[in-house]
C-alpha cells in the first residue's frame, strides 16, 4: 500500500477544505460519519451535527476554541478531528463525559490514526486525487434523485462516488428535510 492510500493520509486530504464556519464543518464530519454507515446507538448519537452542537461542545472542552468569534469563527483540521471522534464514540455508545476524558490525554497524531482507523471504510481509495483534482473541467458527474425539486451531484472520481457513500448523503438530506428547524 502506498502512503497516500493509507486511511491517514486520505482523511488528511479532508484538511484540504478547511477552514470551515460551524455549519460547514457539521456538514463536513457528518457525511463521513454517515458514508462510513457508523450506526448510531442511541438519540444522542442518532442527532444530526449542527453549528448549535459544535458550540455546545467547545462550551463544554470536548472541542478546542475556535479561531475568532461568533460567526467570524473558523474551524481547522484539528477541530474536525475532535468532531469526528467525539461523534464515532457517541456511535459506540460512550457518553460525553467518558469522551471527555479520553480526549483529553490525546496527542494529536494518535486521535488521527483513531479517527482514520475508524472512517477508513468512507475514505476510500483515491479521496486525496479526488481533492486534489478538485478544478478538474473533464470531471464526470452523477445526479442523484433526492426528493422532488432536489438532487446531490456527485462527480465519478469523488470518495462520495461509492453506492453506499451516495446512499448515506441522500438519507441524510432526507432526514434533513423533515426538520422543523430548517424549514
Amino acid at each position: 500500500m502506498w502512503m497516500a492510500d493509507t486511511p491517514v493520509a486520505l482523511l488528511r486530504a479532508h484538511a484540504k477544505h478547511a477552514p470551515w464556519n460551524a455549519r460547514g464543518l457539521a456538514a463536513h464530519a457528518t457525511a463521513l460519519v454517515d458514508a462510513a454507515g457508523l450506526r448510531p446507538t442511541n438519540a444522542s448519537a442518532r442527532a444530526t451535527l449542527s453549528a448549535r452542537a459544535i458550540r455546545f461542545y467547545v462550551a463544554h472542552g470536548l472541542i478546542d476554541h475556535p479561531e475568532g468569534k461568533g460567526t467570524a469563527a473558523t474551524y481547522h483540521y484539528r477541530h474536525l478531528l475532535q468532531l469526528l471522534a467525539i461523534k464515532i464514540r457517541q456511535r459506540e455508545g460512550q457518553t460525553l463525559e467518558t469522551i471527555k476524558v479520553e480526549l483529553r490525554d490525546v496527542s494529536g497524531d494518535h486521535l488521527e490514526r483513531r479517527v482514520a482507523q475508524a472512517l477508513a471504510p468512507a475514505l476510500g481509495a483515491g479521496a486525496d486525487n479526488a481533492v486534489a483534482h478538485d478544478d478538474d473541467a473533464q470531471a464526470t458527474w452523477r445526479r442523484v434523485a433526492v426528493a422532488d425539486g432536489i438532487e446531490l451531484h456527485v462527480r465519478d472520481d469523488s470518495v462520495g462516488r461509492h453506492a453506499n457513500a451516495i446512499t448515506a448523503m441522500r438519507e441524510a438530506v432526507r432526514a434533513s428535510l423533515g426538520r422543523e428547524d430548517i424549514r
